[in-house]
């Protein structure tokens, strides 16, 4: 039987999200998803006259090419996705797949190679086409979320399908307090982090980049960085899982990082290029529907009384200048069941636990 919320969340995609318009042209990029979402994405881009294009990836096939990916393959692969990424007016990705480790055992030198090739194509998608980037569920998932298959389906189309539109006011209250804050402090176990984003935009993500969204995301001024973040969010980066990352700062860089037994694999990959050491982005998440991490960062960065700091290139949108082919959403949760935590801008204490403060923020607690 056809399940009813694929159509409802193709709808959201096309009409929100992207907000298509007719004779625009957009690339459907699926990636180990059944034929359900594809389909009801063609029919909802094709109701609003708009051009459906078609990209399918399946992830042993990906694995097995960046196994023995060369340069001059990938050279050419990446002349061809930006020569068809420059056609569109709009991106829709939806990521599925059965194993979250696929690529675990990509050889590092491979995985950056590839990832230095297609980062051309990565910044014409973001900074110059109307784009929008999800998961799809699987069983897989539902094992990292600790929950039946039936119930995380559940969850997945009630956070997708989460009314955005209506905390937008809010998140803009955010976005005028962060655009006029030079000083944060943040606070918590194991962490002790100041830093300056004085004059850098804050960006509102209200459903129109990423689903599942709700966030309000900056950079800091890139040397300002000083202290200590213990990260008490499981993460995977490069197909490789991560538990309870430690980062120190010195003058906007991390001088040390570990991971316990994999502080190895975390020092290699911030040593991928020297912005990899510097933090592109500091985010505040606050989807009321998210609440435990799963180690998908689509959903792990927008948890309710959280906040992100991300190694690696920052965004142009809110731009502090670090480039790098890295970028790590590293997640800290700050309210009291997971250990509790304060931040301050300028001094004032804007949430505590997890929880905002300010009046006009009172709809981000959920």
């Amino acid at each position: 039987m056809h399940d009813a919320r694929i159509d409802s969340l193709a709808r959201q995609l096309v009409r929100y999200s992207t907000s298509l318009k007719k004779g625009e042209k957009v690339l459907l990029d699926l990636h180990d998803v059944p034929d359900s979402i594809g389909l009801a994405l063609i029919r909802e881009v094709r109701a609003k006259g708009a051009l459906p294009f078609l990209r399918l990836h399946q992830g042993r096939l990906t694995r097995e090419l960046l196994k023995g990916a060369e340069d001059a393959q990938y050279a050419v692969i990446s002349k061809h996705l930006l020569a068809e990424i420059k056609d569109m007016d709009a991106y829709i990705a939806i990521r599925g797949g059965h194993n979250i480790a696929e690529t675990s055992d990509v050889p590092a030198e491979k995985m950056k190679l590839a990832m230095k090739h297609m980062r051309p194509v990565l910044d014409h998608r973001v900074r110059r086409t109307k784009w929008c980037v999800l998961r799809w569920p699987s069983a897989s998932m539902a094992q990292q979320a600790g929950m039946s298959t039936e119930a995380f389906e559940d969850f997945y189309f009630k956070v997708c399908l989460l009314d955005y539109k209506a905390l937008v006011p809010s998140m803009n209250a955010l976005k005028k307090l962060m655009d006029a804050t030079d000083r944060v402090e943040i606070t918590g176990p194991g962490t002790k982090l100041e830093f300056s984003i004085k004059n850098i935009a804050s960006i509102v993500c209200g459903g129109t980049y990423n689903i599942p969204d709700g966030e309000v995301f900056t950079a800091p001024v890139r040397d300002s960085v000083e202290g200590v973040v213990s990260h008490n969010a499981p993460t995977i980066y490069q197909g490789i899982p991560f538990d309870g990352i430690r980062l120190e700062f010195s003058k906007g860089k991390i001088v040390k990082a570990e991971a316990g037994g994999k502080t190895k694999q975390l020092n290699r990959i911030l040593d991928s290029d020297p912005g990899a050491r510097y933090i592109g982005e500091f985010a505040l998440g606050f989807n009321p529907v998210i609440r435990e991490p799963m180690r998908d960062i689509l959903f792990d960065e927008k948890i309710a009384g959280s906040f992100h700091f991300t190694p690696g290139q920052a965004y142009e949108e809110a731009d502090n200048g670090n480039r790098s082919q890295v970028h790590w959403d590293m997640v800290n949760i700050q309210r009291k069941d997971w250990g509790g935590g304060e931040i301050r801008f300028d001094g004032k204490l804007i949430r505590k636990d997890g929880v905002f403060l300010p009046k006009a923020l009172a709809k981000l607690n959920g």
